[in-house]
């Protein structure tokens, strides 16, 4: 029996062309890929959930595909984070799954980048409305791509539903002037720096 049942997919993407200083060259492209399913386990409690994040993989990879497709090719994508909504019949920890599944899938196809993917779950209902963590690809201390993205849908997660997203950007906060490690100057040896 299948555990993945998709109910509908939502692909966000914006522009953001300046934050009052001058306008960029090239605007921010942020996208965000959403895909609402039933959850399996709603109303009970399942010790294994291991098949569920197994699973979940192939969900990752087309939320992924969609992303790298919005921003025009896996060498454009420089931020990435992963975020979960679980309906109120399910529980954090079917959530949490989405940590291996989404990150899983976004690594393969942005060539292994070795920083960690920023994550953010939460428990909600209908127009829940997420800030989803975003950070540099290869390296966590690039100040300048500390950033978010917003997870919402009008009608959902319901109940017995998890709606499960992945977001990729293009840069950095478009006006970032704060200092630190540049994205120019990454090593990328250790996900750090």
């Amino acid at each position: 029996m299948a555990l993945v049942k998709v109910r509908k997919i939502k692909l966000d993407i914006e522009d953001v062309l300046h934050e009052r200083g001058p306008v960029a060259v090239e605007p921010l492209r942020v996208a965000v890929a959403t895909a609402v399913i039933e959850n399996p386990y709603a109303g009970r409690y399942e010790e294994d959930l291991l098949p569920f994040m197994a699973e979940l993989r192939g969900l990752g990879t087309e939320l992924s595909q969609r992303l790298v497709d919005a921003l025009g090719g896996a060498d454009k994508v420089q931020a990435y984070g992963k975020a979960a909504i679980v309906g109120e019949d399910g529980e954090l920890e079917h959530g949490a799954v989405w940590h291996e599944a989404g990150g899983w899938a976004m690594r393969a196809l942005l060539g292994e980048p070795k920083a960690i993917v920023p994550a953010a779950k939460t428990i909600g209902g209908p127009g829940c409305r997420l800030m989803m963590p975003l950070g540099h690809i290869h390296a966590a201390y690039v100040r300048s791509h500390f950033g978010v993205a917003e997870v919402t849908l009008w009608d959902g997660p319901r109940r017995n539903e998890i709606a499960f997203s992945l977001a990729m950007s293009t840069g950095g906060r478009i006006h970032a002037r704060l200092g630190g490690l540049a994205a120019a100057d990454v090593r990328g040896e250790d996900g750090l720096r």
